[in-house]
C-alpha cells in the first residue's frame, strides 16, 4: 500500500516545484503592482449564504469557503489594494477539477470595476507564461493557448443566443441555464484562446454590483481556459441595503430548501456601509498550476487529495 503512494508522490515532484514557482510568480506580480499580501481566518462564525456553495461546519463556526468578507472589511478600513493566497473549504467538491480542500487568490482594488479585474487576470496568466516559459504560448492538452491580452470577451446574452437559442438575462430558468452552460456553452468556447464570459444575470451574483445602464445584469466575469473555469470576477456591491436583501432571500432558500442553518454574517453588513466603491476577482488556485502543468486532474497538482489523505 505504501510503495503505491511513494510512487505517487514522486510522480508529483515535478509538478509540485513548479506549483512552488507559481506561486513565488503571483506574489511578485502583486508585490511589483504595491498591493498588500493579506491573511483572513480559516475558522469563522459564518459564511456568505449562497445556495450553490455548502460550507463545512467546525464546532460552533465554519471552515472559510472565501477570504472575500474579511477582505471587505478590510477595505472598508481603508485599504485599497490587498491580496491573499488561502485555503479555503467547501462540502461536496469533489472529482478531477474539484477537492473539498482547495487554494484560491483572491485580489480587491478599490476604486474600479469588474473590467480591470479581466485586464488584471489576462496579465497575470501572461506574466506567468512569460516568466515560466519566456513566451505566452502554452501547451495544454493538446492544444496551443495563447495567452496574449486582450481574450475575447462574450457576453452571457450573447453566448446562449447564439448556441443555446434563448435568452437567460430576460428568462429566469436556472435548471435550465446550468445544463446549457455546461453541455452547450462552454464546449462551443475555443480551443487555442482564453475567452472571458461576462453580464451575468442579475440573480446569479449575490456579491456583485447591477450594472446601471442595464440593471438586468451583474458585472460579473468568469474565465475560462479549454473548458476549464478559472476565476470569478465582480464588481462589487457596495449597498448594505441591498446586500442585506439578496442575503436574507439567499437565507430563506437555503433554510427551505435544503434544511440547512444559515447565520448571518453581521459584521460583514455592517462594514458594507463603509465599503467604497471597488472589484475583485477569486481564482483557483490548483486549477491554475493544471494548466501550466498540462493537467487536467487537479490530483496531478497536489500531494494528497480527498481520495488519498
Amino acid at each position: 500500500m505504501y510503495s503505491d503512494e511513494r510512487q505517487r508522490l514522486k510522480r508529483l515532484k515535478d509538478n509540485l516545484k513548479r506549483r512552488m514557482q507559481i506561486l513565488g510568480l503571483i506574489r511578485s506580480f502583486f508585490n511589483e503592482q504595491g498591493f498588500l499580501e493579506v491573511e483572513t481566518p480559516v475558522f469563522i462564525p459564518s459564511v456568505a449564504p449562497e445556495r450553490y456553495i455548502k460550507p463545512i461546519e467546525c464546532q460552533n463556526g465554519y471552515l472559510s469557503t472565501s477570504p472575500e468578507l474579511y477582505m471587505k472589511r478590510m477595505l472598508a478600513a481603508g485599504y485599497t489594494t490587498i491580496y491573499q493566497i488561502s485555503r479555503c473549504f467547501r462540502a461536496e467538491e469533489k472529482g478531477r477539477h474539484h477537492n473539498p480542500e482547495f487554494s484560491m487568490l483572491e485580489w480587491y482594488r478599490v476604486g474600479t470595476d469588474y473590467l480591470q479585474m479581466i485586464t488584471d487576470t489576462e496579465n497575470l496568466f501572461y506574466y506567468i507564461a512569460m516568466k515560466l516559459f519566456g513566451k505566452p504560448v502554452v501547451s495544454y492538452l493538446g492544444h496551443n493557448i495563447d495567452l496574449t491580452p486582450p481574450w475575447e470577451r462574450k457576453t452571457v446574452h450573447d453566448a446562449f443566443r447564439d448556441i443555446a437559442g434563448w435568452n437567460p438575462i430576460i428568462m429566469d430558468d436556472e435548471k435550465r441555464f446550468d445544463e446549457d452552460i455546461v453541455l452547450k456553452i462552454i464546449p462551443s468556447f475555443p480551443s487555442s484562446r482564453p475567452i472571458v464570459l461576462m453580464d451575468y444575470p442579475a440573480k446569479m451574483a449575490s456579491l456583485a454590483r447591477l450594472n446601471k445602464t442595464n440593471p438586468q445584469v451583474a458585472e460579473r466575469a468568469e474565465f475560462f481556459i479549454s473548458g476549464l473555469e478559472m476565476a470569478n470576477a465582480y464588481s462589487e456591491l457596495t449597498d448594505h441595503l441591498e446586500q442585506a436583501n439578496r442575503f436574507a432571500e439567499e437565507k430563506w432558500l437555503i433554510e427551505s430548501e435544503q434544511n440547512r442553518r444559515v447565520v448571518s454574517p453581521d459584521k460583514f453588513l455592517e462594514a458594507v456601509k463603509h465599503l467604497p466603491v471597488c472589484a475583485g476577482n477569486a481564482l483557483g488556485i490548483d486549477r491554475l498550476v493544471m494548466f501550466f502543468c498540462n493537467t487536467d486532474q487537479i490530483q496531478d497538482v497536489m500531494p494528497f487529495t480527498a481520495d488519498t489523505a
